[in-house]
């Protein structure tokens, strides 16, 4: 098995702690971050950052959908960790500042892909899917923070 990543990134005009906390609040922004592609978002524990269990379904494609039971940690400043207990995704968001009122967030996650033809097509065309799906969150985040 080999490991896929989809990774996108996005500037946006206002201040890496203000993001970064946007971002980590699962229990009130989170959710209306998320695109048509989630659904039966719920906060099972926490709901803001560290320590937080949160749950959604992501329909990657209208034949592949994933029942994500996330753990959320916080490993240094400015970076988030969900890892989902129901399989090997792990995806990173990170927040530094890029000049003043502004940050870059980046969002990152991988995977053990699956072996053989159906492993060659998911290396190809996943990260491509998945990063128009992170693109989308990341243009409401922005929609969200810049107000």
């Amino acid at each position: 098995m080999a490991q896929v990543e989809a990774t996108t990134e996005r500037i946006i005009s206002a201040d890496a702690e203000k993001v970064f906390d946007a971002l980590a609040d699962y229990e009130n922004t989170r959710a209306k971050l998320l695109p048509e592609h989630f659904s039966e978002y719920e906060v099972r524990e926490g709901g803001d950052g560290e320590g937080t269990l949160v749950h959604w379904k992501l329909q990657a494609t209208s034949k592949r959908i994933r029942d994500c039971l996330l753990e959320v940690t916080e490993p240094t400043d400015g970076r988030l960790v969900e890892k989902d207990r129901n399989s090997s995704m792990v995806t990173t968001w990170t927040v530094t500042p890029a000049g003043e009122g502004r940050s870059k967030v980046v969002v990152s996650t991988v995977w053990n892909g699956a072996g053989g033809i159906g492993g060659f097509f998911e290396r190809t065309f996943a990260p491509k899917g998945l990063g128009r799906i992170y693109d989308a969150v990341l243009a409401k985040l922005a929609a969200e923070v810049e107000k």
